[in-house]
């Protein structure tokens, strides 16, 4: 094989084996803290970490790209599971990746999808927090976790959001967090 041939597989050859449901942290590792615009709710307008403030308790944390009628579902799946679990310390929440936060916009898709329980806001970056390794080519990704420590992961390309992924994720919400 030539040089430049070699060369060029070996620097795409990590995209290739990539997948979206290898993107994301780990199973087992620390979720990063990162701070994020609040489109909803009493801390509207303001940066928030989330992460930060949850310490021990049972999370789902949801990153998107954009914003679709199927991950409306989603999370208003997650919003009756942090209703129903408020005593538990469970907590869900939305962050859209974008370049531009519009606040309003997601305010009003936040709306339209009766969250209540549920925070929605954007991060700045197309590609996410730093501290966590989002797949290029997910659309939307979920990660659980309890204590800080990642328990599941879902990294889901756009139009592959189905009823039976999203029961698949909330079946995986940590035990202390299921309706």
């Amino acid at each position: 094989m030539p040089r430049t041939a070699l060369a060029l597989l070996l620097s795409v050859s990590p995209l290739l084996l990539a997948s979206p449901s290898e993107a994301a942290p780990p199973v087992g590792k620390k979720a990063g803290p990162y701070s994020f615009l609040v489109a909803t709710g009493p801390q509207r307008g303001q940066p928030t970490c989330y992460v930060c403030e949850q310490g021990d308790k049972p999370t789902a944390v949801v990153f998107a790209r954009t914003t679709s009628a199927p991950l409306g579902t989603l999370m208003a799946r997650l919003d009756a599971a942090a209703a129903a679990r408020k005593a538990d310390g469970f907590k869900a929440w939305l962050t859209v990746l974008t370049p531009t936060a519009d606040l309003d916009a997601l305010a009003k898709w936040a709306q339209t999808h009766a969250l209540k329980e549920t925070p929605v806001g954007a991060f700045e970056d197309a590609d996410g927090p730093p501290a966590y390794t989002l797949a290029a080519d997910a659309d939307v990704t979920v990660v659980l976790f309890v204590k800080r420590a990642v328990v599941g992961t879902f990294a889901i390309k756009a139009g592959e959001l189905t009823d039976a992924k999203m029961a698949e994720i909330v079946k995986a919400l940590p035990a202390a967090a299921k309706p």
